[in-house]
């Protein structure tokens, strides 16, 4: 038995629903076409592969990320069989067309054999197809080139050649999809491992539960859709550890997270721990788009690699979701929430008494220097206005950074990450050429900002217990499976009211509100003051309610959205995943499935949470339990 497959918008595709599609999308018959995948160029250049919202746009794109400084070339070669004229399109977008799309921040060209062909390119208002132009090829094989004109993050998702000049390509969607496999040959390669675990998500939750599962025996297979792991803690971001760990009753829970101690600070000690792991393995650069299930459970996932287009599939006893936003789940039909829940709901006095659209922000990391040369920086017209009283005059980002409030973090993540580049390219822009102190500027530079975002908060899968404010505060709940010992405050975020004066619904600054002391910043609180004493979060929290075989491990676990402002911080996620481990080992020896576990096996549960994971890279490592 195979399994029934699961897509989710933009890859639903089925033998049937390609055959419907594809009446609706025909070429002509002797029509000369030839698909060309950027994120597949043979060399990049200084253009970055950004795969963060493939599931929104289609697919993985080469984007020119050079802070204001034009990067190097990407090319590639291709073999054309006919000489002919050959029209060309470029799927592109003007990622400043939220705000004006008038206004083209990311401009490149398009050359072939060194011949520009149309005019520059990425002025189209959404992701879609831009025609360039036509160019005349020989038989043989031709460099394509993507020449940046900017370094503000241009970008390029495929090009198209084809000697049919009326060729109707579609915008997006599910034609896209189909159209772009038909194209690009996909390769699908079927794993012949079956494991133990599946692990899909390589941040600290993904990390964790990995490693502790391999150190228990359990054959693991971690996938990481990123070059690098870490998620919010990796070089890529960079947020710093908070949240008390190796707490009683289980002291021995939270061993692999304070072995990793801040992956940022020193990440070769990461990869020297993983290589270590002969029960673990690793692929990087693989995004989970799609499930096959067995009546309630996971049967397999399938991964592409964001450079190369292939396709994998891997079999699982068990899987557990690490990604964060929920992805595995979603695409599995888990149950899940996203948003705030009403004060009646739960009854939680910290939750609003109406529906409203706010969430927890999202911040991008960035750095600026200062050097012995002077340095320019060009003004931007698109960019954020800034003014003496608005300007933020800092050399790089801190928490408090942090905007999207009113977005959703999955849907309208791009938009999210490319306000962050109008604010911080347009603040620069500020401080080097208008604020009257930019003589304190002169020699300074923007060496480090980054593509990636960081999230704090989207989907949240259901379990068979919802973790609530009260059972944080009250404590008195009586539930008897707490596994996690959680410590860190409720922590919310709303945005900045002087921010918001300026900036409204498009705040960049946040400032926090920790249980009952003041709404500010950290220097407002009372230290020790209205802070919450450690807590227990329910192993039900850790598995899905109606995905049989899937746990879960971080911001994405089974709480309102009032405890996951306590639960989301990554101490505590790391030992979510040690727990996870646990479970895994448990499921397997018992032969049953992880409800199993609180319904016949608490008892082992606990014993085996005393054990706690072996600890092999002993070192000290206490992030604050709360601030």
């Amino acid at each position: 038995m195979k399994g029934n497959i699961f897509y989710k918008l933009p890859y639903l595709i089925t033998s049937i629903g390609i055959f419907l599609l594809l009446q609706t999308f025909t070429l002509p018959l002797f029509a000369q076409t030839l698909w060309v995948e950027a994120e597949q160029f043979e060399h990049k250049g200084g253009w970055v592969v950004d795969a963060q919202f493939m599931d929104q746009m289609g697919s993985p794109y080469l984007m020119a990320h050079g802070n204001g400084r034009p990067v190097e070339d990407a090319t590639t070669s291709l073999q054309i069989d006919k000489a002919d004229d050959y029209h060309v399109w470029v799927r592109t977008y003007n990622w400043n067309a939220p705000w004006n799309d008038k206004q083209y921040p990311g401009i490149f060209k398009l050359f072939i054999d060194n011949r520009q062909v149309g005019d520059v390119l990425g002025t189209t208002s959404q992701w879609g197809w831009q025609y360039a132009g036509k160019s005349r090829l020989q038989k043989g094989k031709v460099q394509i080139k993507l020449h940046d004109l900017t370094g503000f993050a241009g970008r390029c998702d495929a090009i198209v050649l084809s000697t049919d000049a009326a060729l109707n390509l579609p915008a997006s969607g599910e034609k896209l999809s189909v159209l772009r496999r038909q194209f690009s040959g996909v390769q699908k390669i079927v794993s012949e491992e079956k494991y133990d675990l599946v692990v899909v998500g390589g941040g600290v939750g993904g990390l964790c539960t990995s490693i502790a599962a391999a150190r228990l025996g359990l054959k693991t297979l971690m996938i990481q859709n990123r070059p690098v792991v870490g998620g919010n803690n990796s070089p890529e971001v960079s947020i710093g550890t908070l949240g008390g760990i190796r707490k009683e009753p289980y002291p021995e829970i939270g061993n692999v997270l304070a072995e990793l101690g801040n992956i940022y600070k020193n990440y070769a000690l990461t990869e020297k721990i993983i290589s270590e792991e002969k029960n673990l393995t690793v692929v990087y650069n693989q995004h989970v788009f799609a499930v096959t299930k067995r009546g309630t459970q996971i049967h397999t996932v399938i991964a592409k690699d964001i450079t190369t287009g292939k396709e994998y599939e891997y079999a699982g006893s068990f899987f557990s979701d690490c990604t964060g936003d929920g992805n595995l789940g979603y695409l599995a039909g888990a149950d899940y929430r996203m948003g705030r829940e009403l004060r009646s709901e739960f009854n939680e006095d910290m939750a609003p008494e109406v529906n409203d659209s706010l969430t927890l922000g999202a911040t991008v990391k960035w750095q600026a220097q200062q050097t012995d040369t002077l340095s320019s920086f060009p003004t931007l017209p698109w960019a954020v206005k800034f003014t003496e009283r608005t300007c933020q005059k800092v050399m790089g980002f801190v928490w408090y950074w942090e905007t999207g409030f009113y977005k959703n973090q999955i849907t309208d993540a791009e938009q999210i990450r490319d306000y962050w580049f109008r604010v911080i390219y347009g603040n620069w822009s500020y401080l080097k050429n208008n604020a009257s102190f930019k003589s304190e500027y002169t020699k300074s530079v923007l060496n480090d900002v980054s593509f990636i975002l960081g999230k704090r908060e989207s989907r949240r899968l259901m379990g068979d217990y919802i973790l609530t404010q009260r059972d944080i505060l009250e404590q008195n709940t009586g539930y008897t499976d707490g596994a996690v010992v959680a410590t860190y405050s409720i922590d919310q975020h709303f945005p900045h009211p002087e921010n918001s004066v300026y900036f409204p619904r498009e705040e960049f600054l946040s400032v926090q509100k920790h249980n009952d002391n003041p709404i500010g910043k950290v220097e407002n609180m009372v230290a020790g003051k209205n802070v919450n004493k450690p807590y227990l979060i329910p192993f039900r929290c850790l598995y899905s309610r109606n995905i049989s075989n899937m746990f879960m491990a971080g911001r994405n676990i089974s709480v309102t959205r009032i405890a996951l402002a306590s639960t989301r911080v990554q101490g505590t996620i790391g030992m979510m995943g040690e727990v996870v481990a646990i479970g895994v080992l448990l499921c397997k020896e018992k032969k049953c499935q992880p409800k199993d576990i609180y319904e016949q096996y608490l008892p082992e549960l606990k014993k085996a949470l005393i054990k706690g994971i072996p600890s092999k890279n002993q070192r000290e490592f206490n992030p604050v339990d709360h601030l």
